[in-house]
């Protein structure tokens, strides 16, 4: 279903649009600004058809050729989707935004809210598809199941209004909820939950009042994580572990054939995942589902041959890798179960990518893994003294 839009808006962002693309303001917020008052002012002198020629023309648009209005208006309109975009981009634009590294160091005491064993159970499985939890690591994610509240509700309740500040952000355990938000003819049904999904954190993202008015349709629980806990951990911290993660990524050789967008994208599909001393990581003879880049601890490859006896019932070792290395490539490259097998060294701390990120991601990198193949192979013939082919699951 879809909001009723007033009818001026598609021609008032359409004209600022044109305006912005024109003039290419360093600021686009104080342009904005200048814009929309000289627009109002000129409304109110009964003279709005002369708002766009006026407006800050100190700065010209730096293209190497000209494009007209018209243009950018036949450009504008052609594309429906454009119209929705930019009303995302002023709501944006126009939010205070939070900006986690501005922020204090948090003095606060951890939030804790006591849960029963079965509370605790039915929460993590609330949460398991949440995708603002995604890339959370172990520690943060008790840190936010800890301090989520349990919200029982009633038929007819509201759980957030329109226009209200912004104070939790609530999963949804069961019950369904639907979704209104005002317009001229009143408020409108735009959608609903159905026992799953999550609402609510727009609001303390951007500072922003609450977009939308949530009403139960039938009784049901959600669970609640407070302002402060979801700014300091899921914010702030996911900032933090952002930022880390792309000056660790840029420091790897193998990745340094991506583009700084491509490089972005590993970043945001990487997960974190701990491994205690001496857990077995990837077994050899298991189907390829996940890459494996090392960013602390050591792991340990070994690998067992049907034409040798070991000591070791894991095999014999052929390989350490340490921060910044990776290992799990090569089944992924060339499509066949696991050659080897890696163990934890004491803790170790590993980015993970599924498969299906692996090749669209890191198609660029496919050649310098590849190449590696053959470096292995000649580390396995001093070892055994014989050629033996990794991709060959029998050896």
């Amino acid at each position: 279903m879809s909001t009723e839009v007033p009818c001026e808006l598609p021609e008032l962002l359409q004209s600022f649009t044109v305006a912005a693309l024109r003039h290419r303001p360093r600021d686009l917020l104080h342009f904005a600004v200048q814009y929309f008052s000289q627009l109002l002012r000129n409304r109110n002198d009964g003279d709005s058809a002369s708002g766009v020629q006026t407006v800050n023309r100190e700065e010209p648009m730096q293209t190497d050729s000209e494009t007209s209005e018209e243009e950018l208006e036949g450009t504008i309109s052609r594309d429906s989707t454009l119209a929705g975009m930019l009303i995302l981009l002023l709501v944006l634009v126009c939010a205070e935004p939070y900006n986690p590294d501005e922020e204090e160091e948090d003095t606060e005491p951890r939030i804790i809210c006591p849960k029963t064993d079965e509370q605790r159970r039915r929460l993590q499985e609330a949460c398991k598809d949440i995708l603002l939890f995604k890339n959370l690591d172990q520690e943060q994610m008790f840190q936010v199941l800890d301090a989520m509240f349990e919200k029982l509700v009633k038929v007819g309740e509201h759980v957030i209004d329109q226009g209200d500040d912004g104070d939790n952000f609530y999963v949804v355990e069961r019950g369904t909820y639907d979704i209104y938000v005002n317009a001229k003819s009143g408020a409108m049904c735009v959608g609903a939950y159905d026992n799953r999904g999550s609402f609510g954190e727009l609001a303390l993202m951007y500072n922003t009042p609450r977009a939308a008015t949530i009403i139960a349709t039938c009784s049901g629980a959600l669970w609640g994580l407070d302002r402060v806990t979801f700014r300091r951990i899921i914010q702030k911290n996911n900032a933090k572990k952002r930022k880390m993660y792309e000056a660790f990524i840029q420091s790897l050789p193998l990745l340094k054939s991506l583009e700084l967008s491509e490089r972005m994208k590993v970043v945001d599909v990487f997960e974190t995942k701990m491994y205690k001393d001496g857990e077995r990581i990837i077994s050899q003879g298991d189907q390829a589902d996940c890459f494996y880049i090392v960013e602390s601890g050591e792991v340990r490859i070994t690998l067992k041959s049907k034409t040798q006896r070991y000591m070791d019932e894991n095999g014999i070792e052929i390989a350490r890798c340490t921060r910044g290395q990776y290992f799990g490539e090569l089944a992924l490259v060339t499509n066949k179960p696991r050659a080897a097998s890696a163990h934890a060294v004491g803790k170790v701390k590993c980015l993970v990518m599924d498969v299906q990120a692996f090749e669209r991601l890191l198609g660029p990198c496919m050649e310098i893994m590849k190449r590696n193949i053959a470096n292995y192979e000649e580390q396995l013939v001093a070892l055994f003294g014989t050629n033996m082919d990794l991709t060959d699951p029998s050896v």
